[in-house]
């Protein structure tokens, strides 16, 4: 019997307030094709997420895509991992139950022996709490701006951030997982 592959169609459209969150000690892995199906998840992260693991395989990826996530922070990511480069950020992510849970995240590409990507990466943990408190605002100017303005808005206002802290934004997360 063929089952239905699910997608972010199938994200709940009943979006709650409700927490889950990792244990310290935990990794959620996964590993997707290029085109961000998956093709791996480990039992943390379909036990968080909600969905059952077969059920999450051959799934893209942004199933779990929480609407308070701006569309740059994925822009980012896939500008970087898409020229090899690592990516490391904050997700809010939705589970089946309209629930949400964060996660730090880094995302690398997977080579084959000819340095062609084959497939990608992704190994996410707890975050500190300090970074999401950080985070969370600075996320809702990211959205209000790409509402306003679309993308290139929501780069102008990311830049001008960053210049202002005087960072890039990898040590910008980096040092909010690091608690500085």
């Amino acid at each position: 019997m063929l089952r239905k592959k699910l997608s972010k169609e199938d994200s709940p459209k009943n979006i709650t307030n409700i927490e889950k969150q990792l244990d310290a000690n935990d990794f959620i892995v996964s590993k997707t094709d290029i085109k961000g199906n998956i093709i791996y998840c480990n039992e943390i992260f379909s036990n968080i997420a909600g969905y059952k693991t077969s059920d999450l395989i051959d799934a893209n990826h942004n199933l779990v895509r929480h609407p308070d996530m701006p569309c740059l922070a994925f822009k980012i990511l896939w500008d970087l991992i898409k020229n090899k480069k690592e990516f490391f950020g904050f997700v809010k992510n939705l589970c089946a139950d309209g629930g949400f849970y964060w996660v730090f995240t880094y995302v690398t590409a997977d080579l084959d022996a000819d340095k062609n990507i084959v497939s990608y990466t992704s190994v996410r943990r707890k975050p500190l709490k300090s970074a999401i408190d950080t985070i969370i605002p600075i996320y809702k100017l990211l959205i209000d701006a790409e509402k306003s303005g679309g993308m290139g808005e929501s780069q102008r206002v990311l830049n001008e951030f960053l210049q202002k802290n005087q960072t890039s934004y990898e040590e910008f997360v980096v040092n909010l997982q690091k608690g500085e």
